[in-house]
């Protein structure tokens, strides 16, 4: 089966959007697709087919103070409001097509990690509605600037601290063809986390969750080498940036947005006769 690995990334995941907006319209489908943080929020359109949301919706509320910022913070708990984002924007002002998305054959996953194990959450999401919104900001939550998502006693948080490429896994249920999309450009290695101070005190009740922090760049190094062999073997196709992006993890500058999903759509326009000549090989 073919499959599509989305990388998360805060808002350098605007290339990833312009990537897969691109594959859209050039009718490019999988089997399965599975997306980390912004790779599930954004991902999750590829599903429900809406080519050109994500950068709508975040170039329209990303100055918006009821959408992101200290306000939300200071009295949700999280710099990205639980409600407005997650839940006002996608069910009022840029809706998300259910229904679409439900009757649409490919699978699509979200990963989360529980704050109590420390491990990964591989979800899959047929039905829309509230529910998987839920699970989407539950993947998106990044510690010290998030409140845990609760969802079935469980309290978690950003998929990208326990799997932040979660190639190993699709393969694991039978994915053995997939395309991986990466905001980071060839050559980047991941440093040890910093504040680990901070970070301590907002996880002290889920040391476990703690320990994955700390392992993180290993594991995201060592993911990257196997992606390397996996491109290598001819299992893989890897798809990023050519250099950094010019972009702030939250970033709130609607030009700097548009810069770097048009960033993607260069790059998936480049990359389109690769990725059908692999996903046909």
């Amino acid at each position: 089966m073919n499959g599509l690995v989305l990388e998360g990334g805060a808002m350098r995941g605007m290339f990833t959007a312009g990537v897969i907006d691109v594959m859209m319209e050039a009718g490019i489908r999988y089997d399965g697709a599975i997306g980390v943080s912004a790779g599930a929020a954004f991902g999750c359109n590829y599903k429900s087919g809406q080519i050109g949301r994500v950068i709508r919706y975040n170039t329209a509320f990303c100055r918006d103070r009821r959408y992101c910022g200290l306000r939300s913070l200071l009295l949700t708990g999280s710099l990205y409001s639980p409600q407005f984002c997650y839940h006002t924007v996608p069910n009022e002002y840029d809706i998300f097509d259910g229904e679409a998305y439900e009757k649409d054959p490919m699978a699509f996953y979200v990963v989360t990690t529980d704050l109590q194990s420390g491990e990964p959450v591989y979800r899959r999401c047929d039905k829309a509605g509230d529910e998987f919104f839920e699970w989407i900001r539950a993947s998106s939550s990044l510690p010290l600037v998030s409140r845990p998502v609760v969802i079935d006693g469980r309290p978690m948080l950003d998929g990208g601290m326990s799997d932040s490429v979660p190639i190993r896994y699709f393969e694991q249920i039978g994915y053995d063809k997939n395309v991986v999309i990466l905001t980071r450009p060839q050559g980047y290695r991941k440093e040890p986390t910093g504040h680990k101070r901070l970070l301590r005190h907002a996880l002290r009740k889920y040391p476990r969750a703690y320990a994955a922090m700390e392992r993180r760049h290993e594991v995201y190094n060592e993911t990257l080498d196997y992606i390397a062999a996996r491109e290598a073997a001819g299992a893989a196709l890897v798809i990023r940036p050519r250099e950094a992006l010019a972009v702030g993890s939250m970033e709130r500058d609607p030009d700097k947005l548009r810069a770097v999903y048009e960033a993607g759509r260069a790059m998936g326009k480049e990359r389109l006769a690769d990725v059908k000549q692999f996903l046909e090989g």
